[in-house]
Order: structure tokens, then C-alpha cells, then sequence
């Protein structure tokens, strides 16, 4: 196959580069690109506010200008006596009068953490303390900034910060039993649900869910202290974590939802028909803020039901379904907007993912999109100008554009160019700020006009580009698996690349459902300095992955890591035809299900490669938790032999090349149990291989200089056996 690329790598490389200093490995795991502040479009569509770069404010920018306009929070500007000497984050009540504050945040899981919320007053200037009794989780406040709902100790509590009452909402709450307001640990990690609680339109109700997790069996590990910890030796006897963590098989949480009345303070539950093992990935309020919008997916996860609730009298009507032949996605449904008379859905329904529009009766309005493209993500829709934005596949799955579809010209592209684009709209749709990046080009950060004019960029990034102007870029082509199709795939050269020399290759892989490793934009992380120090590295997106078709997608469905094994070894054989590839010298290499993919290839019967490095790996599926699994395997009760053929323990006898195995003894994830169970077996069948454990480190390795530390590791491993 003749090699395509997509991008000229030294196109848009400024010419000031010549000379630039070597790049470290310190630089390609911390030195990111600068990014513009987090902005929250304000109620005048003209204006958006962002924390100061000294963190003590909160500032108005002009969307026309891109300039400062006003402050709406300083720290030195609280009148009375409860001061706070910093925040790390806000929200602003819906009417604008009030702001939610917080600081002293401890993390719990990926998204969930307790702080300390205050509420401040614009008007007068004042601050006032949510609750004096401890920490608290999920805060939100109400429309009109009077009260703040919140949870402690698996409890709801309501705080009016004017009359300076703070009830509880619930008392059943219970550690490893019951837990109201906020999600469990699946929901959080597999639903990306942050909280459970929502408020009516005009703060009369108080919606929330209720997990019921006394059957789901606990998971205990223990915790050994990191020496970069402030006091590393006080574990002489290591504390041991203990969790609610279902795996394949065992039962999830069971789900309430519930609506509180503000005025006479009781809870009623909502009369919906949801069983003990279904779920409840989203509840919201419609547009108007009056009826509940409950949806309900069954245990196999390949059926939706989406009610409308009636608070008061907890009756509830199904408008929606959908279903699939194989699973269906969250990035799908819960791309989902309430309007005041409609709602628009995403579905898969047609082979490719796209939006459609519904009444609040359950009868479908308009296909807003159709075509043989994705949609990724849906903006909103412009009352006054008919318009609904979104951004999509449609130059290709490896690209994203921002677009919008209207009555009368259909879908019209916001930005033309190939690479990855995302938008973040003012709140009348007057104004956006877009995100443009490719892999060549880091991103760029502009705000326009709805008409689509530059007013002004925000963030060009122009140092850091000059920076990593000699670092490795990717180039993009197409690789046919054994089956003849053909795979997104890129080849990462080092910046020296000379085509008459025979360098190592090293298969850089993830493959999980609907994911995506092949994407054209900037990415400067850890497998590029693998590359700055003689390795070519290579991905190929094998069937499972997203953006293409759901048969693509779907093929995987019941016997993960088969097909997608036999599509990286596909893509692996055929870089190894290339002139400047020393097909002796082949190596694999992927991260948690990537990881899960490197034992995979390694004990495939068909193995090409001489080494490979997995990290924080899956090695069997009954180990893993049970929403991700059992939405593509269902339970090993109803799917043994696919659990037994997607086992990378069923293989270990066929690994010849050299492995390196490395994994965080803290991963709430993906549990060392894995690495220890595959490295067992693997010795006790006479295997030798190298081995990395990591005390205290999660899955993500955020602490201290984790990452470096791996990638050090992974290029003194090939260099030795590569």
C-alpha cells in the first residue's frame, strides 16, 4: 500500500525553529500547551466570565473585544466577617444574583470530590458559609441562588444561606448501603454522572436519585504510601481501602429516583417501572422545568426508555425508546437537550450517529442530521435563528468540524479545515469561541460570530509551538486488516528520520469500544519522545473503534480483544513491509484496555512482536467492573465462552517476547489484582518477564513524576530488546 499523508508534518512549522534546544522527557510529559480559562457564558449573550490569572477573581470578558470588562468576585472584596483566602471554582445561580464557591478540595474518585461551598452575594458583597457541619459533595444551587442542595455521609441537605437553615432532605443514608444525591462508583466512572440531584424550574422540587448498594460486594485493597507522600514511612502497618465495586457478573446498585418538595418537605418516589438491575443513567428537568425526564436502560444495556414524570402526582409517561442489536452507547442518549416544547437525542438507530428532534408526546419532529458521518457532540439550539450546532465527523472520522443543520440549507460547516474543532457558544448563540488544533498545529483558541467572522484569537500558542518544532510528528495513511478493510492508521518518525536506515517499530494501541486513537490533533505526550529516541511509532483504529459505522463497531460485540488483536497485528505486519522498518524489531505497547491489548497480541498464536509493554491492563474480564463489561460481553453467566476467548490468562502460554508489565498498587479501576493474577500464571508456566509496581499511584498515574518515570522505563526496556 502506497503511503498517504493527510498532513505535510513541516507545513506549518514556523521558520524561527532553526537551532530550538533538545527536547526532554520532562518536556513531553508535563510541558502542555497553554489553553484559554474555563468561561461561563453570562445571561447578556454579550459577556462570559473566567477566573483571574491570580486565581483570587472572577472576571467579565467582552465576546466583541475579548477584553476585560468588570469583575464579578474578588477575594478582597468581601464585605463582613467570613473571608476566604482562595477559591478553586464557581458557578452562578441562573438569575445571576448569586455565586456557588468553593475551596479545600479533597478528590474522591475521577470526577467526584468533598470542599468547603460558600455562597456569595453580588449585590451586597457578602459571603456566607453553605454548612458548618463538615465537608460537602455535589453542591448545587438553586435558580435563584436562595439554597444549596448537597450531600454528606451519603445524605442530602438543603442550606438557605438567608434564613440560615440547613435541613436533611434524607436520613437513611448509610455507607456501603444507601447512598442518595450522589452517584456510586460505577455511575461515576461508566455514566460520567457528577450528581444525582436537579432542581425544578422554580425551586419548588428537589429531584434526586437514591443507589441502593447493599448487595454489591465490597473490593478491599490495600495502600501503601508513595515516597513522594509528605511522610512516606507512616505506613508501617498499610491501611487497607475498602469500596462497593460490582464486577462482571455480581449485582449493581438498585436506583430510586425521588422528588422533594421544597414546602412541605417530604419525598415521594416516582411510580416508573425500573427493576433491580436496571439503570438510571440521566434524570433532568424538561425545558420549562416542570416534568422530570427519567431515563431507564436495562441491565444489557441494549435498551432505552425515557419517561416524563409529573413530580407532584409521581405518575410518569414513556415518550421514547430506543434499542440496538448490540449495546447502546452513553455518548449517544446522554447527548441530550431539553427544550421548552421538544427535546433533541442522539441515536445510532441508522448505522452512523445522529440527532433527532422529538415533542414532549414521544412523536419525532425532524431528522436533524443524516449522513455518513458522526455527530460527537450537540451544542444547542438558536431559537432565533432556527439553527441547531453540533460538531461531527463530516470531513472524516479522524477530524472533527463544528456545524450547524437549519430548515432551510441543511448542515453548513462553521470551519472547512481537516483537523479537530470544538465550540463553546454565549448563551443567545451570538458569539463562540472555537478550538482548532491538528496534529501538526497545536491549539488555537479564536472567538467568533455567529456569521462565522474572526473577532479576535484568544491563544495562538506560538511559543510552545516554536518549543516542539523539532519533536516527532504524525503522518496519516491506511492499512487493510486480514479481511481487506481498511483502518485509520499513523506512523510517528523521529524528527532525524533517515528512509535508508532500518529503525524498531512499536504498535501504539487503546482499541477499546468506540474509542479513538487516530485523531488529527495535537498530541505531545510520552510515546513521541519513544520516538525522538529511534523507535517508529505506529496505531491502527481495528474494528471496535468509534466513529465509523456501528457494524464497525458492534463487530466486537460478546468476544472483546479477538478481532481487535488480529487488527493490530494486521497493521503491524504491514508496517513491517515498509523499506525503513527492521521487521525483527517489532514491539506493541497500550495503556488500561491498550494494556489489555498488548497481552492479547503477545499470546496471539500469530505474534509478530518482540517485545511489548502493557500498563495498568485488564487480563480478564470477570475482573473488571460490570456496567463497562456487561455492556459489550454481557455477564459471564450468559457469554462463558466469550469471557474464556477474550481471557489474555488463556494465552500466557504463548508469549515468547519479552514483557514488561506495570501497573499503580492504589488503581480503583483497573486493580493491581490484574497484574498480580497475569504475572502469576505467567511464572508458574516457567515465563520470565519484567515487572514495574507503582505504590500508591492510580490508574492515570497523576502524582508526582509518575509518568516520566514510565516512559524512562519503556525506552531503557527497548532499547535493550528492541
Amino acid at each position: 500500500m502506497k503511503l498517504k499523508t493527510i498532513i505535510t508534518a513541516l507545513s506549518l512549522l514556523p521558520i524561527s525553529t532553526i537551532g530550538a534546544s533538545p527536547l526532554t522527557l520532562q518536556d513531553f510529559c508535563n510541558v502542555r500547551p497553554a489553553s484559554v480559562k474555563a468561561m461561563t457564558p453570562l445571561a447578556d449573550g454579550e459577556t462570559y466570565a473566567a477566573i483571574s490569572d491570580d486565581g483570587n477573581a472572577i472576571e467579565i470578558f467582552s465576546y466583541k473585544t475579548g477584553k476585560k470588562t468588570g469583575e464579578l468576585f474578588n477575594i478582597s472584596g468581601v464585605k463582613g466577617e467570613l473571608k476566604i483566602s482562595d477559591f478553586d471554582g464557581f458557578r452562578i445561580s441562573e438569575n445571576g444574583k448569586k455565586i456557588l464557591l468553593w475551596n479545600d478540595t479533597r478528590q474522591l474518585y475521577r470526577h467526584s470530590f468533598t470542599a468547603e461551598y460558600y455562597v456569595y452575594d453580588i449585590m451586597r458583597s457578602t459571603l456566607a458559609r453553605v454548612s458548618e457541619k463538615g465537608a460537602q459533595r455535589d453542591a448545587i444551587i438553586s435558580h435563584d441562588g436562595r439554597m444549596v442542595a448537597y450531600t454528606r455521609g451519603n445524605n442530602i441537605y438543603i442550606s438557605n444561606v438567608e434564613y440560615k437553615t440547613d435541613y436533611a432532605v434524607t436520613t437513611d443514608g448509610e455507607e456501603g448501603k444507601i447512598i442518595n444525591g450522589s452517584p456510586d462508583w460505577g455511575y461515576e466512572e461508566e455514566f460520567s454522572m457528577i450528581h444525582s440531584m436537579r432542581w425544578n424550574g422554580d425551586d419548588t422540587v428537589l429531584a434526586y436519585m437514591r443507589f441502593d448498594e447493599s448487595n454489591v460486594p465490597s473490593y478491599s485493597f490495600d495502600e501503601y504510601l508513595n515516597f513522594c507522600n509528605a511522610n512516606p514511612l507512616a505506613d508501617l502497618y498499610p491501611q487497607s481501602y475498602t469500596y462497593k465495586y460490582p464486577l462482571a457478573g455480581y449485582p449493581t446498585a438498585s436506583v430510586g429516583v425521588y422528588a422533594f418538595s421544597i414546602d412541605n418537605r417530604v419525598s415521594k418516589k416516582m411510580d416508573l417501572p425500573i427493576s433491580e438491575s436496571d439503570y438510571v443513567p440521566s434524570i433532568e428537568f424538561d425545558g420549562k422545568g416542570e416534568r422530570l425526564m427519567v431515563m431507564i436502560v436495562n441491565h444489557d444495556q441494549n435498551n432505552l426508555r425515557l419517561f416524563s414524570v409529573n413530580p407532584a402526582s409521581t405518575v410518569g409517561k414513556q415518550i421514547y425508546t430506543d434499542s440496538s442489536k448490540a449495546w447502546l452507547s452513553p455518548k449517544s442518549y446522554q447527548m441530550v437537550t431539553y427544550l421548552n416544547d421538544s427535546f433533541v437525542i442522539g441515536s445510532d438507530r441508522g448505522g452512523t450517529r445522529q440527532l433527532y428532534q422529538y415533542d414532549y408526546n414521544g412523536t419525532l419532529r425532524k431528522q436533524l442530521t443524516k449522513g455518513d458521518f458522526n455527530v460527537t457532540d450537540y451544542y444547542g439550539y438558536d431559537v432565533k435563528s432556527g439553527r441547531h450546532y453540533f460538531q461531527s465527523t463530516i470531513k472524516g472520522a479522524i477530524n472533527r468540524n463544528v456545524c450547524y443543520s437549519d430548515p432551510k440549507t441543511g448542515v453548513t460547516l462553521l470551519n472547512k479545515e481537516e483537523g479537530f474543532a470544538t465550540a463553546k457558544f454565549s448563551k443567545d448563540y451570538s458569539y463562540y469561541l472555537l478550538t482548532y488544533q491538528n496534529a501538526c498545529l497545536a491549539p488555537q483558541y479564536s472567538i467568533y460570530s455567529s456569521k462565522g467572522n474572526k473577532i479576535a484569537d484568544i491563544e495562538t500558542n506560538k511559543a510552545y509551538m516554536e518549543k516542539f518544532a523539532k519533536a516527532p510528528k504524525k503522518e496519516f495513511l491506511k492499512v487493510k486488516n486480514a479481511l481487506g478493510e481498511e483502518m485509520n492508521a499513523y506512523i510517528i518518525k523521529p524528527y532525524d528520520f533517515d528512509p535508508n536506515k532500518k529503525y524498531p517499530l512499536l504498535m501504539h494501541q487503546y482499541n477499546g469500544p468506540e474509542s479513538q486513537e487516530v485523531e488529527n490533533r495535537w498530541i505531545m505526550d510520552g510515546v513521541f519522545y519513544l520516538a525522538q529516541e529511534g523507535v517508529i511509532v505506529a496505531a491502527v483504529d481495528g474494528r471496535g473503534t468509534g466513529f465509523r459505522t456501528t457494524d464497525w463497531t458492534y463487530s466486537v460485540y460478546k468476544k472483546l480483544g479477538v478481532l481487535e488483536a488480529e487488527d493490530q497485528i494486521a497493521g503491524a505486519n504491514y508496517f513491517a513491509t515498509l523499506p525503513y522498518i527492521d521487521s525483527s524489531r517489532l514491539g506493541c505497547y497500550g495503556w488500561s484496555y491498550g494494556g489489555y491489548m498488548t497481552l492479547m497480541e503477545l499470546g496471539a498464536e500469530n505474534s509478530p512482536f518482540k517485545a511489548g509493554v502493557a500498563m495498568a491492563s485488564v487480563t480478564d474480564w470477570r475482573f473488571y467492573d460490570a456496567i463497562y463489561t456487561e455492556r459489550y460481553m454481557l455477564t459471564p453467566q450468559q457469554n462463558a465462552q466469550g469471557y474464556e476467548a477474550a481471557s489474555a490468562l488463556n494465552r500466557t502460554q504463548n508469549v515468547k517476547a519479552n514483557l514488561l508489565i506495570m501497573s499503580g498498587t492504589s488503581d480503583d479501576n483497573v486493580h493491581f489484582y490484574n497484574t498480580i493474577k497475569y504475572a502469576s500464571k505467567l511464572s508458574n508456566e516457567g515465563g520470565l518477564f519484567d515487572m514495574m509496581a507503582f505504590a500508591e499511584f492510580e490508574h492515570s498515574f497523576r502524582k508526582c513524576t509518575g509518568k516520566q518515570q514510565v516512559y524512562r522505563k519503556i525506552n531503557d526496556f527497548l532499547k535493550k530488546n528492541l
